[in-house]
């Protein structure tokens, strides 16, 4: 009996020997009279014996079976091994229809001796920022270079952004490096998707700010001030403020997401089978919708602070590379190994000694730009020395495929391998009678 059951059993020996009323009795109880009545008959007929619960020593009716649990911890053992107690739930829920309260799904793999992987670390007291108070006023953007494929493919570079106020992820993709034209896509998407966002918010990557201990060149020295980056000019253009941060601390919100995709998303990857970049972003545009059903936060401020694209603007000329060159006389410009001729103009039939844009846009192709406006162009004929220097190159390299093709059929002859090895050339010794084997001998006038 415990300690409340032994306090009933003297109350109702009082009002056996001593005469206690039944309204006293409920007063030293806590009972109502009815249920005094009821303690009283029960404990007349049955004794001690009637104050125990009925259920004591049965097992709940609402307990989870050991069929239940045995499959839970086979299942956090062998296919979804590697998966957090609380992304597991979902997991069975969603793929096995098995649905448990966390606090079940942690009492019963505890009590298996199955840990969660992720430790969370020991909370610190800091400074909570008030977050943004409406969606798309500032977004937090960053790369996080990690084995997103667990060896199963190369290492990748997952870019993505993260809102401020609502902790959605409005867009995301794996590059194989963190790259301007990386970010570029990510802007693609985002305002293909939501729109024009009012704020990013990054790291002091180069690819966002220059840095400020490079020397300036001449042309920033002549205009006072440092020329920004592509990706810089594209915010500028479009109308974005660009924030910068000073530690990983300042922008935590995308940091506390790396920790959470690192963990979530490489198990779904794993449990699709993906080992190739196309086939890791096909699996997280799925991720995506689920993971921001599972994290978002109502934001203090209804409708959205994305703004559209304004009528007119070409997006595609936006984001992407641009250089300034200066037409040759004969209406040439050069980038890289293209060399596109200029055609001729309604306003103007010649651009030479123009100073004009080169647009290198994210779909390969190569515009040509002059006062806000495209100008016909096309691949230019390859001068003469271009060809004769081909010519001659050809010309080599069919006399050599030549000799190659005459001693590999020789040697097929013989049974030997002529293929050109790659790799360090074979190191090339003396022979024994070579001078830099020969002792120095001194004579005795050469001393002299």
């Amino acid at each position: 009996m415990n300690a409340r059951e032994q306090q009933r059993a003297m109350v109702l020996n009082r009002v056996e020997r001593e005469g206690l009323t039944g309204e006293e009795a409920a007063g030293l109880m806590g009972l109502s009279l009815r249920q005094v009545r009821r303690l009283l008959a029960a404990y007349r007929k049955e004794g001690v014996a009637a104050l125990a619960h009925g259920n004591r020593g049965q097992p709940p009716a609402h307990r989870i079976s050991e069929d239940t649990r045995n499959r839970v911890v086979e299942l956090a053992r062998g296919p979804y091994q590697g998966l957090n107690h609380y992304h597991l739930q979902e997991v069975l829920a969603e793929r096995e229809e098995l649905i448990l309260s966390r606090s079940s799904l942690w009492r019963i793999l505890t009590g298996a001796r199955v840990p969660s992987p992720r430790r969370r670390r020991r909370p610190q007291h800091r400074h909570r920022r008030e977050r943004y108070p409406q969606e798309g006023m500032l977004l937090q953007v960053d790369g996080s270079r990690h084995d997103w494929l667990q060896g199963r493919g190369p290492y990748l570079t997952l870019v993505g952004a993260i809102d401020d106020a609502t902790g959605t992820v409005p867009y995301a993709l794996f590059r194989e490096q963190e790259d301007a034209q990386g970010y570029f896509l990510l802007l693609q998407g985002i305002i293909g998707s939501k729109g024009i966002p009012l704020a990013l918010y990054s790291d002091r990557h180069s690819i966002f700010q220059v840095n400020p201990k490079q020397q300036e060149s001449l042309e920033e020295q002549l205009a006072g001030e440092r020329q920004p980056t592509q990706v810089g000019r594209a915010l500028n253009e479009l109308g974005i403020q660009s924030k910068v941060a000073f530690s990983p601390q300042a922008k935590g919100r995308i940091e506390r997401l790396w920790g959470t995709l690192q963990d979530r998303l490489v198990s779904e990857l794993r449990l699709a089978g993906a080992a190739t970049l196309e086939e890791a972003n096909r699996v997280l545009w799925e991720f995506l919708p689920r993971l921001n059903g599972s994290f978002a936060v109502p934001p203090a401020k209804s409708g959205s602070a994305y703004r559209r694209l304004e009528p007119g603007v070409c997006l595609e000329g936006v984001l992407c590379f641009k250089y300034q060159r200066t037409v040759a006389k004969d209406n040439t410009v050069r980038l890289g190994e293209h060399t596109l001729q200029l055609q001729p103009g309604p306003s103007r039939s010649s651009y030479a000694r123009v100073r004009v844009e080169i647009q290198e846009r994210l779909d390969g192709s190569v515009v040509v730009a002059y006062q806000g406006s495209v100008i016909a162009s096309k691949e230019a004929p390859l001068l003469p020395v271009t060809l004769r220097a081909r010519k001659n190159w050809g010309a080599r390299g069919e006399e050599r495929d030549m000799d190659q093709g005459s001693g590999a059929a020789e040697a097929g002859l013989k049974g030997v391998d002529t293929r050109p090895q790659v790799g360090k050339p074979p190191v090339r010794k003396p022979s024994p009678n070579h001078p830099w084997r020969r002792p120095l001998v001194v004579t005795k006038s050469q001393n002299s």
